[in-house]
């Protein structure tokens, strides 16, 4: 093989001594230069290509990766085309605080350069302008010197509280510039390393510390955290020293034992709302959306408690759309990282050990439905077919009830998207199976109809990559959150909510969910439809999972009034009450 050297050989140098392992992407001749140089410059190895077949699946692998493993993968899309397919993943991984690195390409940016019409339209002025108001930072480097340096900053930036997704664009002209050498690369990328998670003031440790020790009814919200187990015990040694009930947040998965007496429950459930309302402080650690929150427990009341809060997401603040959420009111605002909060605290508590872990509680009995597959049957059968397996679910849907996914570990429950779209499903579980590939923990997304179509193609990588992972769909044949809000629309304009379901079935012809899976070189399991049918084919498809394989089972589940009271009313007058 030729030993002469090119521009993005370079950029290949440098992505190996960053150890990243995988790049997700969907080949396109804008960094044809690159995808040579991972392929023969580095023999396809550190990293290594997952090809995908859309570069939504692409993004939203790195972004389940991301989720396990607290650490960044890179991600390689197509010119503006390619980008612009990516765009929900992207929105996806910043609302969800997420590191990704992502490489796109351009040009050449010199006209003279370009072969005629396909480089023309693949070519933008401005290619970060797609993405600048969801990234943390973009750059398009002029060159292969450059180019070292914005991937180190970029690197750097994705990983820094708070984490999200950055975008470095490449000239395809400069890639494929032969180079008599390779720019410098500085021999130690450790110093190049993202900076330590910023500390809070003493002051504000003590003042949080009495204020947690003098209250009567303290409460702690805990939002986003990391999948540190050392934090984990940390914040369970914290609640249980100061006796301070605990309140998680669905959306953010695993953050304390859901079972602990402690527990509350999740933000929305009646029992957290109540511990609210009767705190004396509150201190918030990073959860999302706060001030509503604190709405929905106190309505138009005053609110009685302290709240205190620690949270790096102000800075995380876009004017494009409204992520960071109406405006708390807070007695106390800390710029600091929330885990290294309960750090300090517990040391200043002499260091406490969490109590040992009681067993958890059995199962709920699956409920009778006169043969009618409920999605509250479904919820209960997931309850008992994962009672002590070692799981992880990557994601799963709205009307999985709380109960019936105890939580235990940090990586029993992943989280949700961030973006609240449909369609990332299928690759954010890749993605995450592919993080916990080799170890004992099951991978598992519990994923709707809907979700599961939008980006089904993504499993093709997982079968193609030898990625183990089960995925379970609760299939209703209906984009049944909007079936929902038809209804209430209807009734509230006293108009026929009978017609709710008219535009949103997914059915006439049903869709085979198995079939998908099949022809993508998955096993296909299903439709079941009884509780048994579930809890069988959740025991084959964990031992397809177990021997390597990727398995979709399809579950035909029925809308009830459990699903319906999952589903929130977007339509919420709060602002006009505060005037």
């Amino acid at each position: 093989m030729s030993q002469t050297l090119w521009g993005s050989d370079a950029v290949a140098e440098l992505l190996r001594r960053l150890e990243i392992e995988h790049a997700a992407l969907v080949p396109g001749a804008s960094y044809r230069g690159l995808h040579d140089s991972i392929v023969n410059y580095l023999g396809n190895e550190n990293p290594q290509m997952l090809m995908c077949l859309h570069e939504e699946a692409a993004v939203a692998l790195a972004h389940g990766y991301a989720k396990v493993t607290n650490r960044p993968m890179l991600a390689i899309v197509h010119s503006n085309v390619g980008l612009m397919h990516a765009t929900m993943a992207i929105f996806n991984a910043f609302c969800d605080r997420v590191p990704i690195l992502i490489l796109g390409a351009n040009g050449p940016v010199d006209a003279a350069k370009r072969r005629p019409w396909i480089d023309w339209i693949h070519t933008t002025l401005d290619m970060g302008a797609q993405v600048r108001d969801y990234t943390k930072w973009d750059d398009s480097p002029g060159s292969p010197a450059a180019a070292v340096e914005s991937i180190l900053r970029g690197w750097q930036i994705a990983q820094a509280a708070p984490a999200g997704p950055v975008f470095v664009c490449l000239d395809a002209e400069w890639q494929e510039r032969q180079l008599d050498a390779l720019p410098a690369i500085p021999s130690d990328l450790s110093k190049f390393a993202p900076p330590q998670a910023p500390a809070p003031a003493p002051a504000d440790v003590e003042r949080i510390l009495r204020e947690l020790r003098a209250a009567k009814n303290p409460v702690l919200l805990v939002g986003r955290a990391s999948r540190s187990v050392e934090a984990w015990n940390e914040r369970v040694a914290l609640a249980e020293t100061l006796g301070t009930k605990i309140v998680s947040h669905q959306r953010a998965g695993s953050v304390f034992p859901t079972e602990h007496p402690l527990h509350v429950g999740h933000t929305a459930q009646p029992a957290a709302l109540a511990a609210l309302r009767e705190a004396d402080v509150i201190l918030d650690l990073d959860t999302i959306d706060l001030a509503g929150i604190l709405y929905a427990a106190f309505k138009d009341a005053p609110i009685t408690a302290k709240v205190l809060s620690c949270s790096m997401d102000r800075y995380a603040a876009k004017a494009w759309f409204a992520d960071y959420q109406m405006l708390a009111s807070l007695d106390l605002n800390v710029a600091a990282s929330p885990e290294v909060l309960v750090s300090e605290l517990v040391r200043a508590l002499g260091n406490p050990q969490p109590k040992p872990a009681a067993p958890l509680k059995a199962p709920r009995a699956i409920p009778a439905a006169n043969g009618v597959f409920t999605m509250d049957a479904f919820s209960a059968t997931i309850g008992q077919a994962f009672a002590g397996v070692e799981r992880c679910f990557i994601k799963i849907p709205r009307g999985l009830k709380a109960g019936d996914n105890p939580q235990a570990h940090p990586l029993d429950y992943l989280g949700q998207d961030g973006g609240g779209g449909v369609g990332s499903g299928c690759g954010m579980a890749v993605g995450g199976a592919l993080a916990l590939r080799g170890t004992s923990r099951l991978p598992v997304a519990i994923l709707g109809d809907g979700d599961y179509l939008m980006g089904v193609n993504g499993l093709w990588t997982a079968v193609a990559n030898d990625i183990p992972l089960l995925v379970i769909v609760a299939n209703n044949r209906s984009y049944y959150n909007d079936e929902v809000h038809q209804e209430r629309i209807a009734i509230k304009r006293g108009r026929p909510p009978e017609r709710k379901w008219v535009g949103q079935r997914i059915d006439g012809p049903p869709l085979d969910i198995a079939k998908f899976a099949q022809a993508q070189g998955a096993i296909g399991i299903g439709p079941v439809t009884s509780p048994e049918a579930l809890q069988a084919a959740i025991t084959e498809g964990m031992a397809h999972v177990r021997a390597g394989k990727v398995c979709i089972i399809d579950a035909l589940v029925v809308p009830d009034a459990a699903a319906n009271a999952a589903v929130p009313d977007d339509v919420d007058d709060r602002a006009s009450k505060k005037g």
